[in-house]
């Protein structure tokens, strides 16, 4: 199952050098056959700058979602992807009490050594210490 979210799909969780989601694709696409299907977690928050952002020219969020999946976690709010977006825009639900969980405070709490745990799926605790001990 994908981190606990009932999915029974084949996955795999990787660290990439790159920062922006379409890098992280492009780099994964050369790790990976042409037909697996790409798919990044984000919060409600960090879908509406992805999509609002001003990238200077027309097209490229589309050309960024021909490349992979959002799946957005409604953090602080509801999430809603626009028409035109849902075929590669998924809502996440999250479990009451999580809205303010994010990679980032995970990342922190390990940094400074603070419990973490918590904050995510089970099934991943192990997958998480390996990539950031």
């Amino acid at each position: 199952m994908l981190a606990g979210l009932g999915w029974t799909v084949p996955y795999s969780i990787a660290v990439a050098e790159q920062g922006l989601f379409v890098d992280i694709a492009r780099e994964a696409r050369a790790e990976f056959s042409p037909e697996v299907q790409l798919s990044f977690v984000c919060g409600r928050d960090a879908a509406e700058r992805i999509l609002g952002w001003d990238y200077g020219r027309a097209g490229v969020v589309e050309e960024m979602l021909n490349e992979f999946e959002l799946l957005v976690a409604s953090r602080e709010g509801h999430f809603e992807a626009p028409a035109e977006f849902r075929h590669r825009i998924h809502s996440l639900s999250m479990p009451s009490g999580h809205d303010l969980v994010s990679s980032t405070e995970v990342r922190e709490r390990i940094r400074r050594g603070e419990p973490w745990e918590h904050l995510v799926p089970k099934e991943i605790v192990e997958r998480i210490r390996e990539i950031y001990s």
